[in-house]
């Protein structure tokens, strides 16, 4: 009991509380937004484009920004700044075309680099802090603040999507359960164009504009709660002294990809990324909307997110009893057989139940790989761990990026064996990987177990 209040009179506990509920506010909204572009916006593509623009500016900012901002400005008011970014596009979607919603998308990508650098280098200093002060080990208490900040924030997929249904689910518009011919277009068969005669287009289930605004407003009403709950209630914390030079910090990131393991881990990092965009924007247009309706986007993805929230806390328990190559091999197995069953899948109406076994399949799958390849990185690049983070978020992000970029030009069938080869590709590459750790000199597995207990920010998501 003493430790409990030692621990809420050092206001530690409180900063993470603030911290996470700042990114609950505003991942409420944006996350929600994001499954809804590519069915809410579809003319000319547009809601997939401006997805395409934020990876792209993320990457941008994630080889670049995060130190820069951070060194300039701490790591409060860079999350505070990002989050402004992020508002922006909120407000784009409220009049979309090309003028809007583009340059707000260029704006949060270049923001979200330094938001979420920011955020992992301020829980991680306040942990430090605190157990500097309490005796403690510094990675255990990292370990509960991260823990207690994914708790918190992977509610964000629950609530956004449920607003958006709540609010859609209003919608005048009714789906009704036509031949199975009507559904033809829908699922692996849906092409760019090949529907835009079907009565079970997108289109027709677009909801009203009024639910659209308001859905916005409620989506805009989080993002400024985000950012004014963030500036007026975390403590800022002294910025650490960098001796490093302009030049070094700003090319760190390219430094660190002369360490081959890096290079290795690019095509399963970039895997992580196209697997997220297939299921937030093919899934959620070419099944999901194509058969159900709109409104069906926020449940469906909620299912997404209580799977991966609960799978990423069930793997950081057990992954201490079963390894990290035998968990990724439980995400490849689930990975491909869901990719091989929405390929062959027919999706109707009266297949309810069906739309909501894929999202759960694949958010355990996704869980495993978020959890289990940050861990990875955190173990072999103890040394540069700065850099080595950058680069995770830089291939992710270039592998949103590529799935966006080609979403209107492809049809689902070949975005999924699209999937299928990155994920084969990143397999075979991950085992190199394995196979150079293994066969390390002594010494070096020596110093690569040190670096195991060393564990940093991101490292800690695998954890929860």
């Amino acid at each position: 009991m003493q430790e409990i209040c030692t621990f809420f009179k050092e206001n530690h506990l409180k900063n993470v509380i603030v911290v996470s509920i700042g990114f609950l506010l505003l991942f409420t909204a944006y996350g929600g937004l994001q499954n809804l572009q590519s069915s809410l916006n579809v003319e000319g593509g547009l809601g997939v484009l401006s997805l395409s623009v934020i990876y792209g500016a993320l990457i941008a900012s994630s080889m670049f920004l995060p130190p820069i901002i951070i060194k300039s400005i701490g790591c409060k008011w860079s999350v505070v700044a990002a989050m402004c970014c992020y508002i922006t596009y909120t407000v784009g979607n409220f009049y979309p075309s090309r003028y809007t919603l583009i340059p707000t998308a260029f704006l949060l990508g270049l923001g979200g680099g330094p938001l979420w650098t920011g955020k992992s280098t301020y829980l991680t200093t306040i942990g430090n802090k605190y157990a500097e002060k309490s005796g403690k080990l510094g990675k255990d208490i990292v370990n509960q603040y991260f823990g207690i900040f994914f708790l918190i924030f992977q509610l964000s997929g629950v609530f956004g999507n449920l607003i958006s249904s709540l609010i859609f689910s209003q919608n005048s518009t009714k789906v009704e359960i036509l031949n199975s011919s009507a559904y033809a277009h829908c699922g692996a068969g849906d092409c760019p164009g090949a529907n835009m005669d079907n009565n079970n287009t997108t289109e027709f289930h677009r909801p009203a504009k009024s639910l659209v605004y308001t859905l916005l407003a409620v989506y805009t009403g989080c993002g400024i709660l985000a950012v004014v709950l963030t500036a007026i209630f975390l403590e800022g914390q002294a910025k650490e002294d960098d001796n490093r030079s302009f030049c070094t910090t700003f090319l760190a990131t390219f430094y660190h990809l002369r360490d081959k393991r890096q290079c290795l881990l690019i095509p399963l990092t970039m895997f992580i990324g196209f697997e997220v965009a297939f299921l937030s924007s093919e899934y959620t247009k070419a099944y999901v909307t194509c058969v159900l309706g709109i409104q069906f986007v926020g449940y469906v993805m909620i299912c997404f997110g209580i799977s991966t929230s609960l799978c990423s806390f069930i793997c950081g328990k057990i992954s201490q009893y079963t390894g990290r190559t035998a968990l990724l091999a439980i995400a490849t197995a689930i990975n491909i057989a869901c990719i091989v069953s929405l390929l062959l899948w027919k999706p109707l109406p009266n297949q309810f139940a069906v739309f909501f076994v894929f999202p759960a399949l694949w958010g355990f799958a996704d869980a495993i790989w978020q959890t289990q390849i940050n861990a990875l990185y955190g173990i072999l690049f103890n040394d540069h761990k700065e850099a080595a983070f950058a680069n995770f978020r830089l291939w992710e992000s270039v592998g949103f990026l590529i799935a966006f970029a080609y979403s209107n030009f492809l049809c689902v069938y070949i975005k999924l064996y699209v999937v299928l080869g990155m994920l084969i590709a990143g397999i075979v590459f991950y085992g190199a990987v394995e196979y150079l750790e293994r066969t390390k000199t002594p010494s070096a597995g020596c110093e690569a177990e040190n670096n195991e207990n060393a564990i940093f920010p991101e490292e800690e998501q695998t954890k929860l």
